[in-house]
């Protein structure tokens, strides 16, 4: 049986995600510390890969018991902040590094997620890694893995088996994570960052083409077709349902396949 194999929050938006052995699913179906904290220009626009390639550059270590973050550029030296006491030194030391005003914004339970509508973690299989890595010269798993951004991991070595998770349109595909139920809604769309180098931000040359033409090629016959208007798509958005907020997904936690069910359309 598939099982939880990893685990990944994201405490600032954006920057490194932290393994954690166990996450509490919290309001709005976010995993505690994930994308808790999110970096904001002065018009409250997110800074992030998408729209300031320096993101990349950054490295980021957490305590989340002491909810402290060492953050400094790649191969360099890092400064420690509390990420609520020393906020205003952090977003300075931000500011500084990115060559505009920036701030650091809060959300304690439901956090700054991609997808606003399906705001539960984030979904893909060790297998679908392995696979992709293989699509491209030098690149390997946990460089892929680091690309794609994903919060949980699970064990199956089928490559594309988290296509399972989903349906067509206004339908979603229930599982259980011990004795958590999450709903898979959609394959993730992808924006750029997955075709950029995760430590500088720089372009790979052919690996948006690339994806899109093995992605269409590999597509299993239980993917739901029905969402891919393009092909550049991989990993699963989820959903989780209110009355299991308050749950916890651990590393090890069996996976089990439910039933496709209708939901409400965005």
């Amino acid at each position: 049986m598939a099982h939880l194999e990893r685990l990944s929050v994201y405490p600032i938006k954006s920057l490194d995600p932290v393994a954690v052995d166990t996450a509490r699913v919290g309001e709005n179906g976010a995993l505690e510390w994930d994308r808790r904290y999110a970096i904001v220009d002065e018009s409250d626009a997110y800074v992030n890969g998408k729209r300031e390639r320096a993101v990349h550059r950054l490295h980021t270590e957490y305590d989340l018991e002491r909810k402290t973050v060492a953050i400094g550029e790649r191969g360099g030296e890092t400064r420690t902040y509390h990420l609520d006491v020393d906020r205003n030194s952090l977003e300075s030391w931000l500011t500084d590094f990115f060559g505009y005003r920036v701030q650091v914004v809060c959300d304690d339970e439901g956090g700054f997620p991609d997808d606003t509508d399906a705001s539960g973690p984030t979904v893909i299989s060790t297998g679908t890694l392995e696979a992709v890595a293989d699509w491209y010269e030098g690149i390997d798993v946990d460089e892929m893995r680091r690309r794609l951004r994903a919060n949980l991991e699970i064990s199956a070595d089928e490559a594309f088996w988290e296509d399972r998770l989903y349906d067509r349109p206004g339908r979603a595909v229930s599982f259980e994570l011990g004795d958590a139920t999450l709903l898979g809604i959609n394959p993730c769309q992808r924006c750029v960052v997955p075709t950029r180098d995760p430590d500088t931000g720089e372009d790979t040359p052919g690996f948006r083409e690339t994806f899109v033409e093995r992605r269409e090629a590999t597509l299993p016959s239980w993917a739901g077709s029905d969402w891919f208007d393009h092909y550049f798509r991989l990993m699963v958005n989820t959903k989780v349902p209110d009355d299991q907020w308050e749950t916890t997904l651990s590393v090890g936690d069996d996976v089990r396949l439910g039933e496709s069910t209708r939901v409400a359309s965005s």
